[in-house]
């Protein structure tokens, strides 16, 4: 085949280097193994070359494409072609998280299904299509679920605690093989989890947590059936990994088995590849295989190479080429001639060449409400349907004839939600044997089983990751972070992977969840910023993420039982924050009242005990109000104390409880502002960045015009001692806010 006129310099090395491959003898079996007591046979590994190549030809297209304003998206996966070898030697059906230089395994993958094209797929990713099979347009990422693909962002090293997850569930349905013992059917019970990263995410404390995970729990005996592959080229955009670090860190890794293989040794990779593949299907034990590669150009189309690389090292990076490796291996076995070989990089590349030309003016989406569709679906009659689902599988009973603390009303209905879904899981720190720390979770593990109610390791991005892949595993993951201000080092947890992943996905995969956090200040001074932590910030802009902030145990049953209907209806992740201090809280205004119990609602009530998603409530009311306290959560105890003192001095109040912090209920604020006349916001967050700006914002950008003020937490840490109450907000600092707005 001729040369084409517009090969650019980046294409001719592959090309001359197939063009000087020994000539070969010929005649060669294909269905004869390519090694004494390999599986790879001369047949299989030309498939895979054609993978290879069309990998490498996209990555060129890419470039093409955004060189005439049309692409854009220019990380590519040359030099990484190998991992084709290594989808190879798994199933289809593999659940596989893959990172952005995995290109030649999800070609690959798209082979092993029958009609699929995973070229295309690729292309419309480049394209930014609106009918691109997963994101649709909004990022070019590898997934598609006929491909058992998960879909990932190029958030570092984010997916691999979500691997530890998915590769949990599945160890834990394999222990009950059984059709009738299983839960989850997302995946078979002798699959393999797979996930693929660079060597420089190697050193994320990420990853350095998702190995420790992996580890963990095989040290433990639990039955983790997962694949690690680390891809390493050396480098990190720029910087170089240290010679031998790579190695070394994962050879070293306790409870984990460790090969290598090189790219530039396709038999070999594929050898250690499916012997890895079967170890961890068989033991249901962790591997990591380290496969050596190369980087063809730079980390993406605006990264210069040569500014920090030497023309030595390129040339020898180019002297790896993984496709000329299988090239090689195939001349050398007499399958084909070296002209055959740059023929067929020629035909792959005009193929994918034609293809890309002819999706050029494909259509993009053209509206926010198009880009957001697949946020956050709401389907309150389908979540009010499975609330009362939910009581019947729970077969009803009568409610305790006494009532219930909040700490005692969320520990009963976990332990409903337990009895009603066989796929829902509680765990934590500390969650298990001892209950929690404040006893929230005390005998739920004795009721339903070590399985379900667990302890886990002191991380919380593995408690949040074990959530993120039990969820999309088909499971229902209640996950327990002991304190606020433990979420903040695991953050990315939540925004990069929970909130993106039906974005990303066009809801063809989602990871419903209940995240309970216990939270907030008012310890009376116990634990200090740690354990008063009132920061919530990170947590309110993420989108499509549900922010649940009960008050009184009535509320916590009815919202988590809301919570958990709504992850398995649409799929939400919820953040579910407990107050702490109104855990044990009895009383009310006096000792003894028992004003803060709440009456239970037996199962067969449950229905009218929902509460829809983003619906507040007026807590307390007076004839002829003249101001609107707006509160939550602590501020909802302190509120309605100061509301009864200033009654008796004759100011009259009506107390209303948000309940939700996203969606927040502004509408009906501002309808009850607008009733009332005048807005106090109680504010237990910090002033700067606290949950109160959103209200006034909202309130005003909707057109309220009367009187309002906030009283807020000062933007200070909590401290320890009694010196916490002079950071946070007061019921004096209420009751004299109330004072002088109802004077204005």
């Amino acid at each position: 085949m001729t040369r084409p006129d517009d090969l650019v310099d980046a294409e001719l090395p592959l090309l001359d280097a197939l063009a000087g491959l020994d000539a070969g003898s010929g005649g060669g079996d294909p269905d004869r193994p390519l090694a004494p007591g390999s599986d790879l046979t001369g047949r299989r590994l030309d498939v895979l070359l054609d993978a290879q190549l069309a990998s490498r030809n996209l990555d060129h297209a890419a470039r093409w494409l955004r060189g005439r304003g049309l692409g854009f998206y220019t990380i590519g996966s040359s030099g990484h072609e190998g991992n084709a070898l290594v989808a190879a030697a798994l199933r289809p059906d593999d659940p596989a998280l893959l990172h952005y230089r995995s290109g030649g395994f999800y070609l690959a993958r798209s082979q092993q299904v029958p009609g699929h094209d995973g070229v295309d797929d690729i292309l419309r990713g480049l394209l930014a299509a609106a009918d691109e099979p997963i994101a649709g347009g909004r990022h070019k990422v590898f997934g598609h679920h006929d491909l058992a693909v998960i879909p990932q962002t190029s958030t570092i090293a984010s997916h691999l605690p979500r691997a530890v997850g998915v590769a949990y569930a599945i160890g834990r349905e394999r222990r009950d093989g059984s059709p009738a013992g299983r839960v989850s059917h997302e995946w078979e019970a002798d699959a393999v989890a797979v996930c693929t990263f660079g060597d420089a995410s190697l050193n994320h404390s990420t990853t350095q947590g998702a190995l420790n995970a992996a580890g963990y729990f095989s040290h433990r005996g639990s039955p983790l059936p997962l694949l690690f592959v680390c891809e390493d080229n050396g480098l990190g955009i720029s910087v170089p990994s240290p010679d031998g670090w790579v190695g070394a860190s994962l050879r070293s890794r306790a409870g984990l088995r460790y090969e290598f293989a090189d790219s530039c040794d396709p038999v070999a990779l594929f050898d250690t590849a499916e012997d890895l593949a079967d170890y961890v299907r068989s033991t249901g034990r962790p591997a990591v295989l380290h496969m050596r590669c190369v980087r063809f150009g730079g980390h993406a189309g605006t990264d210069v190479e040569s500014s920090y690389r030497s023309a030595t090292e390129i040339r020898a990076d180019l002297a790896a080429d993984p496709i000329v490796a299988t090239a090689r291996a195939l001349v050398g076995a007499g399958l084909a001639s070296a002209g055959e070989m740059v023929d067929r990089a020629l035909a792959s590349r005009a193929v994918v060449r034609a293809h890309a030309e002819s999706l050029v003016g494909v259509e993009r989406l053209s509206s926010a409400a198009e880009v957001m569709a697949p946020l956050a679906p709401r389907r309150p009659d389908a979540v009010r349907a499975r609330v009362a689902s939910l009581a019947v599988a729970t077969g009803g009973g009568a409610a305790p004839a006494d009532g219930l603390t909040l700490a005692e009303s969320i520990n009963r209905t976990l332990g409903e939600l337990l009895a009603a879904d066989r796929g829902t899981l509680v765990f934590g720190e500390d969650v298990g044997v001892k209950g929690g720390v404040y006893g929230v979770t005390r005998g739920l593990q004795r009721v339903a089983g070590p399985d379900r109610v667990f302890d886990t390791l002191l991380d919380e991005q593995t408690i949040l990751g074990l959530a993120l892949g039990a969820a999309v595993s088909g499971l229902l993951p209640i996950p327990e972070i002991q304190y606020l201000a433990y979420v903040h080092n695991a953050i990315d947890q939540l925004r990069g992977e929970a909130a993106t992943l039906s974005f990303f996905s066009r809801g063809q995969y989602t990871n419903g969840m209940v995240v309970r956090i216990a939270g907030y200040a008012y310890q009376k001074g116990f634990g200090g910023h740690f354990h008063n932590d009132n920061s919530l910030g990170g947590l309110r802009d993420l989108p499509g993420v549900v922010v649940a902030s009960p008050a009184t145990g009535a509320d916590a049953s009815a919202m988590l039982r809301t919570c958990a209907a709504a992850a398995r209806a649409d799929g939400t992740v919820s953040v579910f924050l407990e107050p702490i201090a109104l855990y044990h809280t009895r009383d009310l205004h006096a000792a003894g009242d028992s004003g803060w119990i709440s009456p239970p609602t037996a199962p067969d009530g449950w229905e009218s005990g929902h509460v829809a998603i983003g619906a507040g409530r007026v807590a307390r009311d007076a004839p002829g109000a003249e101001v609107l306290i707006v509160t939550w959560a602590n501020g909802l105890h302190l509120s309605l104390r100061a509301a009864e003192r200033l009654q008796r001095e004759g100011i009259g109040c009506r107390v209303y409880d948000l309940r939700w912090l996203v969606p927040m209920p502004i509408d009906d604020v501002l309808a009850h502002a607008d009733a009332v006349g005048r807005v106090v916001v109680v504010d237990e967050t910090r002033h700067q960045g606290g949950v109160g700006e959103a209200i006034v914002s909202g309130l005003v950008e909707r057109g309220y015009r009367g009187p309002l003020t906030r009283v807020a937490a000062h933007d200070s840490f909590v401290p320890l001692g009694d010196a916490a109450n002079l950071v946070l907000v007061s019921e004096d600092d209420i009751a004299d806010a109330v004072r002088r707005i109802s004077r204005s």
